[in-house]
């Protein structure tokens, strides 16, 4: 896909033209252009002409091969990578630098959806490691379209919701499905396997629907769509089996809903998206984080690989409740959401007259990006300012003591949790 880089012209402060070591430093980050994506939400948050030519699905704030962000460092413009390579202990942190060898681990997004996604899952980190060498050793080029692992990383990640937003986020219980199912006037015997309980029978289930005729699959879309055409109004799972015909015809994602929890989000809330856990975001725009990892190994609603036999392999089939991630309070102004992974650390800080944010303590690099409103970072130790508003981002260097922040805004914040950070969530 064409990346373009954007520069906003948010900022307010000219950099002084020497000195002798960089501290918060400025972002300017690559936007990529998905069929999927919006063509008012990034550009406006850039400031940049509404509606754009093109979509602009997603702002990635990182130092992914694929799309770098660039850095003003010492001056000039470089790239975050090259940043890193430079000064990995101090950039990073000595302990990120040692347990991620020298690399950011972390991609931060702002992403924004006018058309679902492709039901997709990512493999953990033993599945990542063997498919990715079994896929090295057949030869296929990395930027193959055909290529499953594209790196020998999981990828664990977070998405908080700007917007309104839709996603579809693991499996239903099996009675669930089969009462959707019932409801779309399928017949049973379509779908012996729906009998089944458990893990098996949802491995079964799955497997009989992307693995069936074409023919057969139109067959059930076509009853599934006509029944739901009638329950739009009282039930959004039925609007979205719609939807999703409407988007991709006849293509099995279509009963995605029925067998997928269809998750709402409120803006502020979050989830989570495990490893195997089949997946879909469907409307909306949010900031999402993850494993600096590309592994997505799809199911429907794509035009792109499918791959059924591996995404099998990978996917976890147990039923899960549509969680939400909770914020937990971390002081006046921040709001934390984790999964309990080690790569990353999402938080949300909303500044409001009078109340000053402090950075904590222990620390290790950060990239936070302003969505809202208007901000003053401080570089406690150097005395410089940046005046920060909407579509502005940084990097805080690990080496930067200490910073504060005022003003009237929102912005997220990605790092890299301490080395046996404790997970709130977990039970």
């Amino acid at each position: 896909m064409q990346k373009h880089l954007l520069r906003s012209h948010y900022y307010h402060i000219k950099p002084p033209r020497k000195r002798a070591m960089p501290g918060i430093a400025l972002l300017e980050n690559p936007v990529q252009e998905y069929a999927w994506g919006s063509r008012d939400f990034i550009p406006r948050l850039l400031g940049n002409p509404s509606p754009s030519e093109t979509p602009q699905a997603e702002l990635w704030m990182g130092a992914h091969p694929m799309g770098t962000s660039r850095v003003l460092w010492e001056g000039r413009w470089l790239l975050l990578s090259e940043a890193i390579q430079k000064d990995p202990r101090g950039i990073l942190g000595e302990s990120v630098s040692a347990r991620f060898s020298d690399k950011l681990p972390f991609l931060f997004k702002v992403l924004a959806a006018s058309k679902p996604l492709s039901i997709q899952a990512h493999p953990n980190r033993s599945q990542a490691v063997q498919g990715f060498g079994k896929e090295n050793g057949r030869g296929i080029p990395l930027n193959a379209p055909h290529r499953n692992y594209r790196d020998p990383s999981h990828k664990p990640e977070i998405l908080c919701a700007l917007t309104p937003f839709w996603a579809l986020k693991g499996f239903r219980p099996m009675d669930e499905i089969r009462f959707l199912l019932h409801r779309t006037g399928v017949p049973a015997s379509e779908l012996p396997r729906l009998q089944e309980e458990g893990e098996s029978g949802l491995r079964k289930l799955l497997s009989d629907l992307l693995t069936m005729s074409r023919e057969r699959q139109r067959h059930l879309i076509s009853i599934a769509v006509s029944a739901a055409r009638g329950h739009t109004s009282s039930d959004p799972v039925f609007e979205w089996i719609v939807r999703l015909q409407q988007a991709f015809p006849y293509d099995v994602g279509v009963l995605g809903p029925v067998l997928l929890n269809l998750i709402h989000l409120k803006p502020g809330e979050a989830l989570s998206i495990g490893p195997g856990e089949l997946h879909s975001y469907l409307d909306g725009a949010g900031v999402e984080v993850m494993a600096n990892s590309d592994n997505v190994l799809r199911g429907g609603l794509t035009e792109k690989h499918i791959d059924r036999q591996e995404l099998l392999k990978v996917v976890n089939f147990s039923p899960s409740a549509s969680r939400i991630l909770p914020a937990v309070v971390q002081g006046a102004a921040e709001w934390l959401y984790t999964s309990g992974a080690e790569e990353f650390l999402l938080s949300r800080i909303s500044l409001e007259h009078g109340v000053l944010y402090e950075s904590p303590v222990e620390r290790s690099v950060e990239i936070m990006i302003c969505v809202k409103g208007e901000v003053e970072v401080t570089d406690v130790g150097r005395g410089e300012k940046l005046r920060l508003l909407r579509g502005s981002s940084i990097l805080v260097p690990a080496f930067v003591k200490a910073y504060r922040m005022t003003g009237e805004g929102t912005l997220y914040k990605s790092t890299v949790p301490q080395a046996g950070y404790p997970d709130p969530h977990a039970s």
